[in-house]
């Protein structure tokens, strides 16, 4: 039996705010060891193709996250994904994304004209998570509900997956909430070890639901990552709808042409 690994969420430094004068005397060494720890601001972007299980071309993901180095180790901090239909200009949904708040946790607004829908997620000082979201039919429901340092939401999946790095490298299952947004729950889920010849990747996980009625809902999700810890591969059910009933599954492939000038993971 594998151990659970533990979620451990990496707070960014912070920086001590400093007057505008230095102490008498203050110079060389010690002037050093007053700056704030190295930081360079950073773009990641990427694409994501979606295509079908059965491999016909769906939409494509155009990623920019914006984010800071922080002593070697990156740190995002804004996200925005452009949907566009498959070897075109024509976007037909978006999603911003702030982890001002969380890497874990983001705030977040999705939104998908054709079929006026929009979902808005907001974290509120890590502590309360609010939902604000417009039905393709025209309702509007809300949620509010309690956070705790187990919950990832949204594309925060993906930094607990960077987080959890040694125990992912090392075969070691990882348990988690995850936020369902349009039940307005989080759930018992497991980031683990898969094997599957559809991934395309060195590393392969799966993640899934723990609950035995989730189980029977919800299918795993299938993660491709590579050794530096960026996503190569997703494949299973999106949040972008194909119609008016259901969201697409889908055959993610993500090539990164932009990465910060620093490390994934540790």
């Amino acid at each position: 039996m594998k151990h659970q690994g533990e979620i451990r969420q990496q707070r960014p430094h912070q920086a001590q705010a400093t007057a505008g004068f230095l102490p008498t005397g203050v110079t060389g060494l010690g002037l050093l060891l007053l700056l704030p720890l190295s930081v360079s601001a950073e773009t990641w972007s990427f694409v994501g193709k979606a295509e079908s299980l059965e491999g016909k071309p769906l939409y494509e993901e155009h990623h920019e996250v914006s984010g800071e180095c922080r002593d070697g180790l990156w740190q995002p901090e804004s996200h925005e994904v452009r949907y566009l239909k498959p070897g075109t200009d024509e976007q037909f949904a978006n999603k911003t994304l702030d982890y001002s708040e969380s890497v874990l946790r983001p705030s977040f607004e999705l939104r998908q004209p054709e079929f006026d829908e929009k979902m808005v997620v907001e974290n509120s000082n890590d502590k309360r998570l609010t939902i604000d979201w417009q039905t393709n039919d025209g309702q509007t429901k809300e949620f509010s509900l309690s956070l705790n340092d187990e919950v990832a939401v949204d594309a925060g999946f993906d930094n607990l997956t960077r987080e959890n790095w040694q125990a992912v490298v090392s075969d070691t299952a990882v348990s988690f909430q995850f936020l369902a947004p349009t039940r307005g729950e989080h759930y018992g889920f497991v980031l683990e070890p898969a094997q599957d010849n559809r991934i395309e990747s060195e590393i392969v996980r799966r993640i899934g639901p723990t609950g035995m009625v989730m189980r029977f809902l919800v299918d795993p999700i299938l993660l491709g990552y590579d050794r530096r810890g960026a996503l190569k591969q997703y494949l299973g059910l999106t949040n972008l709808r194909q119609d008016a009933d259901s969201n697409y599954t889908a055959n993610i492939r993500y090539e990164h042409d932009r990465m910060p000038g620093c490390d994934l993971v540790q």
